[in-house]
Parts: C-alpha cells; sequence; structure tokens
C-alpha cells in the first residue's frame, strides 16, 4: 500500500485581498500539517479571489500575489505537506490562471490553465493567456507551463478549473506520461443541479484515464456569483469522497495510490491506448521535487475503513428527499451569497426590506432570516428592519401576512402609509402636464412604487442598511416591474428565481416551518396591489405559462410558433388561441 492523505480546502475568499486570503490560506495550511495531511489542495485563484475580471490588468495586483505565494512558501517551509495553490502569474506581459505547486519552503512550479472560458458569466479569455502543451517557461527560477510533479508519494498532474471540462484537456497526455494522481483547481460557481453534473464529469475523466482525481472548489460569494464547494476526491471512476458544501475549512481523506497502479495494470483498454500513445508522442516533462528539501510524514496513517464496517452494505445515513434537497441547496445557496456580499462590502450594519406581505418580498426575507439565524443565532431578527408601506390599494391579506411572519421571525416591523405622498406627488405630476394631456393608470401605479423605494433608499443611507430588491427573474423579464421602484436595491436576492421556483420555496418553507405569516401569504391572490383588484396572472398570464414561454424563448432560443407547439403539450387543458395570446404577449413584452 501507498497511503496518502488529501486534505481538500474551501476558502471564503475576497476579491482583491491578497493578504488576507492569503492568512486564510496559512491558517488552513497549519492545519493540514498538524493533521499530517500529504497534499492539501487549494482552489482556483485563492491569493487573489475570483473572479478577478478586469482588475488582473493592474500590474500591482498581479505583483502582490506573486510575493504573496512566497509568501505561503516560507511560511509553510517545515510542513510535511504538499500544497497546490491558484495563482494569477505575470509573465512575458502575459498574465497566466496558474496552479502553484509549492512544498518544503520552494515554489516547484506554475501550470497554467489551458482553456479559458469566456462564455455565460465566465470573463478569461479577455484577461488570461492560455497555457499550452510543451509550454516549458522559467519565471523567476521556477518553470512554468506543462509538468508534472514527482514526489516522495507520487507523480503529480495539477490543472485548473476548465481544463476538466474539456475532453481535450491535459490530463489525457499527463495521465499517458505517468501521472497517478491529477489535482484539479476550480472556481465553479452554482447553479441548480451542478453537483450531480460535477461528479458524473470527475467520474468520466478519473475512469477514462485511470487516475485518482482530486477537485478543489471555492466557496462564498462576492456579488452576484455563488460558489458552492464541494470538493470531491475519484479513484479510477469511483467516487471516495466529497466534502461538505457552502461551508469554509478543510476535510481530509486517505487513499491508497497503489490502487491506482493496480487498477491502471488491470486495464487492458487504457494500457493499449497509452502503449499507442507513447509511441506517437513526447511525455510531458517532470519537475522532481527534492527529497533533500521535502518530504511528507505518513507513517501513521491507516486503511480508510467503511463507515458501517462492512466494504459492500451502504453506510447507515439520513438521506433527505429530492424535493427537499432541491429546496435547501437552493435556499442556503441564496443566503451564502447575500451574507457575503453584506459582510464583505464592509459598509451594512443591518439589512432592510420592503415587506409587501406578497410572496417576492416574504420569500426575500425569509432568506435573510436564514442568514441572521448563522451569524446570530441568539438574536437573528437584530439584524433585519423590515417596513409594510401601505396604500388605499393594499390588503387586508398582505398586512397580516407581513405582520404575522415579522412576529414569528422575531423581525422588527415599521408601518408608513404612503397615501399622503403618493396624493403629493401625483398633484406635482398633473402640474408637469400640459392642456391635454393626463396622467395614466401606469403612472398611479409606479409613483407608489418609486415612493417605497426612495424611503428604503433615505433609510439605508441613514442607518448603513443594505437594502434587499426583491423582484423575481420572471417578472423582470417581461417588465412587470418599476424603474427607480421595485428593480431598486443594493443587491437583487431572488433576481435568478423563475416566479414558480418562488412559489415553490414558499411551499416547502410553510411545510416545514408551519409558519403561519406564509399561510395567509398563499391565501391572498399574487398581485402588486397598486389598483383596485390588481392580481399578476390576470394583467400577465398564468405563472406556469410565463416560466414554460420564458424558458424556451430565452433558454433554448425556440421561435414562437416553437414555442406555442411545445405549450400545446404542456399544458393540454389551455386553448389554443389563449395560448397563442399568450406566446405573443410573452414575445412582445
Amino acid at each position: 500500500m501507498r497511503l496518502i492523505k488529501i486534505g481538500l480546502a474551501q476558502v471564503n475568499t475576497t476579491v482583491g485581498a491578497v493578504d488576507s486570503n492569503t492568512s486564510k490560506a496559512l491558517a488552513l495550511a497549519q492545519q493540514m500539517a498538524e493533521d499530517q495531511v500529504t497534499l492539501g489542495v487549494f482552489q482556483e485563484q485563492i491569493i487573489g479571489g475570483y473572479p478577478p475580471e478586469d482588475l488582473v490588468q493592474w500590474p500591482g495586483f498581479v505583483d502582490q500575489q506573486w510575493n504573496a505565494l512566497q509568501h505561503f512558501a516560507a511560511k509553510t517551509a517545515a510542513f510535511p505537506t504538499l500544497f497546490v495553490v491558484g495563482v494569477t502569474i505575470a509573465h512575458q506581459s502575459l498574465r497566466y490562471n496558474c496552479a502553484a505547486v509549492v512544498a518544503g519552503g520552494t515554489i516547484w512550479g506554475l501550470v497554467p490553465k489551458q482553456k479559458l472560458p469566456t462564455y455565460s458569466i465566465f470573463y478569461e479569455g479577455r484577461t488570461f493567456a492560455a497555457g499550452y502543451p510543451n509550454q516549458q517557461d522559467i519565471h523567476y527560477g521556477v518553470p512554468l507551463g506543462d509538468y508534472l510533479f514527482q514526489s516522495d508519494f507520487g507523480l503529480l498532474a495539477v490543472e485548473v478549473c476548465e481544463d476538466l471540462w474539456s475532453a481535450e484537456g491535459p490530463l489525457r497526455r499527463r495521465a499517458y506520461s505517468g501521472a497517478e494522481l491529477a489535482v484539479n483547481l476550480s472556481a465553479s460557481p452554482f447553479r441548480i443541479g451542478i453537483q450531480q453534473t460535477r461528479r458524473e464529469l470527475i467520474a468520466t475523466r478519473a475512469a477514462d484515464h485511470q487516475c485518482t482525481l482530486v477537485y478543489s472548489n471555492a466557496v462564498g460569494g462576492n456579488d452576484g456569483l455563488i460558489f458552492d464547494g464541494g470538493g470531491l476526491v475519484n479513484q479510477n471512476g469511483s467516487e471516495i469522497f466529497a466534502a461538505a458544501r457552502f461551508r469554509e475549512g478543510y476535510e481530509s481523506v486517505v487513499i491508497d495510490l497503489d490502487r491506482t497502479v493496480r487498477l491502471r495494470s488491470e486495464n487492458t483498454t487504457w494500457r493499449l491506448d497509452r502503449q499507442t500513445y507513447v509511441q506517437n508522442y513526447s511525455p510531458v516533462p517532470v519537475v522532481a521535487v527534492s527529497p533533500d528539501q521535502f518530504s511528507t510524514r505518513r507513517e501513521s496513517l491507516r486503511y480508510r475503513l467503511p463507515a458501517g464496517g462492512n466494504f459492500f452494505l451502504p453506510q447507515n445515513s439520513s438521506i433527505r428527499s429530492p424535493r427537499e434537497e432541491w429546496c435547501e441547496e437552493i435556499l442556503e445557496a441564496l443566503s451564502l451569497g447575500l451574507g457575503d456580499y453584506f459582510e464583505k462590502a464592509g459598509a451594512f450594519k443591518k439589512l432592510g426590506i420592503a415587506l409587501s406581505g406578497g410572496r417576492d418580498s416574504v420569500l426575500t426575507l425569509l432568506i435573510a432570516h436564514r442568514y441572521a439565524c448563522r451569524v446570530r443565532p441568539e438574536e437573528p431578527g437584530e439584524l433585519i428592519q423590515a417596513f409594510y408601506m401601505p396604500s388605499r390599494f393594499s390588503s387586508i391579506g398582505t398586512q397580516t401576512a407581513a405582520e404575522t411572519i415579522c412576529r414569528e421571525l422575531g423581525v422588527r416591523l415599521d408601518t408608513l402609509s404612503i397615501d399622503d405622498a403618493f396624493d403629493r406627488e401625483r398633484a406635482a405630476v398633473q402640474e408637469m402636464l400640459h392642456p391635454g394631456e393626463s396622467i395614466t393608470a401606469i403612472t398611479e401605479q409606479n409613483i407608489q412604487v418609486r415612493i417605497r423605494a426612495q424611503r428604503m433608499w433615505n433609510w439605508s443611507n441613514s442607518v448603513g442598511g443594505l437594502f434587499l430588491q426583491t423582484g423575481n427573474m420572471s417578472e423582470k423579464a417581461v417588465g412587470y416591474t418599476t424603474v427607480g421602484g421595485d428593480l431598486m436595491g443594493a443587491l437583487a436576492v431572488i433576481a435568478n428565481l423563475p416566479k414558480t421556483v418562488v412559489l415553490h420555496l414558499l411551499a416547502y418553507l410553510e411545510e416545514k416551518h408551519l409558519y403561519q405569516g406564509l399561510r395567509c401569504v398563499s391565501a391572498t391572490p399574487a398581485g402588486p396591489e397598486l389598483a383596485p383588484l390588481q392580481w399578476g396572472e390576470e394583467e400577465l398570464m398564468p405563472f406556469p405559462v410565463l416560466d414554460a414561454c420564458f424558458y424556451l424563448f430565452v433558454e433554448e432560443k425556440l421561435g414562437p410558433d416553437e414555442v406555442l407547439w411545445v405549450l400545446g403539450d404542456m399544458f393540454p387543458d389551455l386553448d389554443p388561441i389563449q395560448s397563442r395570446t399568450h406566446v405573443s404577449k410573452f414575445v412582445g413584452l
């Protein structure tokens, strides 16, 4: 047996905060060394934070990272642990997104990311240069390029994030060159269902290349992106370990690297493919980590035993239902993102919500309360201030919902009518109009919403409050919102949630917590209450139809006739003429 202990670190970094990010990494490195971790793996861009975007164009920011990496190496010189660290490197006028191998006080090598994503929310092709096969440079005496690393525990390959997601990534040639252990440093944002996709991908790569694959992911948020962590270790296609998600810290697992070698020898397909490869290509060069400068301590490691005491039976564990898992994942991600923005901005003392008693604002309140329970478990309500600002169109149902849910959560709710301000502003607008011009119904609705937003901004400026915007994705997509009104706020907490997801999460939370306030919410038809008997589904369309149109037209890029065709199958009870009206309205909006 050749046992090694792998430590998966998840650090909640702040973009640009090089010193504090490095300090966090050093604290975890210390803990891993004391735990006799053999290989400590940090995430992509841990030193500078991710995503740095155009910040990497500032030489000082990049130079500071090199100094921080040297500092990290010096501080870990006595540790019996080899570390892989994500860092930006400036070399020959280019910026590289690198994985750095550090051990015994020495930076042994820098391996640049080869696949640079510039799709979806990714930005890297704009600012970074790509590494390439057979790249062999020297950066301040340190090898930079396409290298493997030989240590006293095995032959190591390192790569960065997107390199894993491409079937033509560098792992193939590195595994055929002898690497038995591959490390991928990632900053992969949270999306619904992404963890299962990662697991399948990593299992495929580890099986294809018959290696032990270690995947480390970032955790936390800085603005609109949320990273969920959840590092994985997979040995030759079998998952060995999964780290906790949405949590900072490190976890470790012991594996037998000889098992990877044995499985390679037993896999005739891999052996023959490797033989063909080495006959036609030169191997990836190896950097030897000198045993005179660094050695691990593995004598006390023990073979990993099954949790249930049986190698063939599953371990006993409480398994959440798929629905609970799905809902909790979204709620955990949103509360983490909200909390990190609140804390890292360094400008806020409280969270503020304009609480209408409707579905969107109540869900935003519950997400804020979830975060507050984590950081102030003894008095979470003290961190949040809610305001109910009714007009003559507000219903008793939404008022009751707002008052009840705040009472149940222990959140202070202040009620301030906007009726007088509405009358004054309406009169002022009338004075601005010429003869023959008149205030429209939509103007009267928007006046109300803008008064509420202005008051929230004034409160925010006065007390250092983070004003939370409460609009959902579906209604924003069709303009069922007010510029200068409910589009306002410093952080749009549920801006990526479709309306049907909002409804589903509220139903889940009502079942789980039995909040009476949520029963009051669900008892009142959804609508902005800016005019008499104003209901959202009557003014737009049924929310399931709205979200189906959104997905098909925006996500799948289908044309209106194609959307209509799919809706016919999806909602067979919907009148075809009405269905066509909905599609035309959606596309127009």
